[in-house]
């Protein structure tokens, strides 16, 4: 007769007891967060980086020259559905030299879903004490916002801000202001609030023309979505970035249909002017651009597909590498 051997009757109590406890859950709980939000590009020898404000939703019935149907096919080929989330982005450059911040983002001017630009300009290794210029392409809220704290004091309290005179002119004007209806006063209030502690401490300077501003960075007007609205083209080693502010506020729309126009736009025939010329313009000549309202990061290409009819061509996420030396 076979005896079973002495660990047996241990090895079976044990399986027995293992198999009595309830099943172990391998599930993980949720974590239910997201990546800073900060991209790099190189830029010959400048550092761009990308920064995530946020999201807002816009709807299609701000959209004009065109019809809530066409709105509503040119959304759904895109799989995006009305109201739009848009984003919001500013865009920080490292030159070397200085380090440039065009746009601030909105604080919180329009809302919770808005004013993550100082977080995320943190995450991405930066102090806003060391931001030594503020290129605003203009004036709206979503673009000088973020020149504050939320205890409304000066953010980059190191920076001489810059913006096109006509712009200026027109947005912080106490004249503007006071004319303006009611539910319009806090596009004018915004940046007057914003601007306030930099104009006092002789940090806001406004420029006209398209000289260069800083070695490598000259402005490229394009106004008609403000009156001095404003992107700068940036230029190292070779190779140029177009940071073009407000061109397109729904690319879903926009780049199909160039001549739909949005009702933020201060003279609608001026904006889509401006749109067509800087879409031929970088579609032609291949020409690197980031957007404030384009799907984050925001770079990309122009590609015509005919007559007046492009498409948005994003970058691929890739390893920031340094343009070699020649």
């Amino acid at each position: 007769m076979v005896r079973p051997s002495r660990w047996f009757a241990p090895l079976a109590l044990s399986l027995m007891t293992w198999a009595a406890l309830p099943a172990a859950h391998a599930e993980a709980p949720q974590v239910l967060t997201q990546v800073p939000g900060y991209y790099r590009q190189m830029i010959g020898a400048f550092e761009v980086t990308a920064l995530y404000d946020g999201q807002i939703n816009l709807d299609g019935k701000l959209l004009k020259n065109t019809t809530p149907e066409h709105v509503q096919k040119l959304l759904a080929r895109m799989f995006r559905t009305n109201p739009t989330p848009t984003a919001v982005i500013a865009f920080l450059v490292n030159t070397g030299n200085k380090l440039v911040l065009v746009d601030t983002g909105a604080a919180k001017v329009f809302g919770p879903t808005l004013g993550q630009v100082l977080s995320n300009l943190k995450a991405a290794g930066y102090d806003p004490a060391q931001v030594d210029t503020v290129l605003l392409t203009h004036l709206h809220g979503d673009h000088v916002g973020g020149l504050l704290t939320p205890e409304g004091q000066p953010a980059f309290p190191n920076a001489q801000v810059y913006a096109a005179k006509a712009d200026a002119d027109f947005w912080l004007s106490p004249a503007s202001l006071a004319k303006a209806p009611d539910d319009k006063k806090m596009f004018f209030k915004a940046p007057q609030d914003a601007t306030a502690p930099y104009i006092k401490a002789g940090h806001f300077k406004t420029f006209e023309g398209n000289s260069e501003i800083q070695p490598g960075i000259k402005p490229v007007d394009e106004h008609g979505h403000t009156p001095g609205h404003t992107g700068y083209l940036f230029e190292s080693k070779g190779q140029k970035l177009l940071i073009w502010g407000d061109v397109v506020h729904n690319a879903a729309v926009q780049f199909p249909q160039p001549k739909v126009t949005i009702e933020f736009d201060n003279d609608q025939a001026k904006a889509l002017a401006t749109r067509m010329k800087v879409f031929g313009w970088t579609a032609k000549d291949a020409l690197l651009v980031a957007g404030a309202h384009l799907p984050f990061p925001g770079i990309g290409h122009v590609r015509a597909e005919g007559k007046n009819s492009y498409t948005w061509v994003p970058i691929d996420f890739a390893p920031v590498a340094p343009t070699p030396a020649p």
